[in-house]
């Protein structure tokens, strides 16, 4: 039996991170490797789009996109806590890391990244967020992927989010119990007006 320093590394300053704000992150341990694999099959992306990760904590998501193809510089983390985007930028060579606030995407995605976002994945527990905090997200992501709306993982068993108060079409992708809690994928998109 070998030693996963790497792994070791990733729990503690995770667990860490939720001890100083368990309000921050959805669950006290990382996502499953079953987890990852459906969300990074739920991916969709044009060769020359970016798939943009928001809340990526240690980055196991991360690792799950590189291996199923996303290539290192179309995929962009964004994490609003220093020490984790220090560490993802360590531990993901090649991928964009940016330190900043997925409630202010505009600001926070070069310009360049704007309207070039093939899907945006949210590690947020926006679960526990009130509505006009979710309805903020939902304009964060849509001010720089308008159309596309975003892939959530939740530990919820019905949809985390109130959707159509949302102006938002939701739909489950994924579910696993192969994680701790088990969890489900969500897409949600902005609603088509008739």
């Amino acid at each position: 039996m070998t030693f996963d320093r790497e792994g070791a590394a990733n729990k503690s300053l995770f667990f860490r991170r939720w001890l100083r704000n368990p309000l921050q992150m959805g669950s006290i341990i990382p996502s499953s490797p079953a987890l990852c694999r459906r969300i990074a099959a739920a991916v969709e992306r044009g060769p020359d789009e970016y798939v943009l990760e928001l809340g990526a904590g240690t980055g196991v998501i991360s690792r799950a996109l590189l291996a199923a193809g996303v290539p290192a510089n179309r995929l962009v983390v964004v994490e609003i806590v220093p020490e984790m985007a220090g560490f993802l930028r360590e531990s993901l060579p090649g991928v964009n890391v940016i330190c900043g606030d997925a409630f202010d995407l505009k600001n926070t995605l070069p310009a360049h990244m704007h309207d070039q976002i093939g899907t945006a994945i949210c590690g947020i527990p926006l679960v526990l967020l009130p509505l006009e905090r979710q309805a903020a997200f939902r304009d964060a992501v849509e001010a720089v992927a308008p159309g596309k709306g975003y892939l959530l993982y939740t530990y919820c068993a019905t949809s985390p989010l109130p959707y159509r108060k949302l102006g938002m079409t939701g739909q489950r992708l994924a579910f696993t119990l192969a994680n701790f809690p088990p969890a489900s994928v969500w897409r949600y998109r902005p609603a088509v007006r008739p």
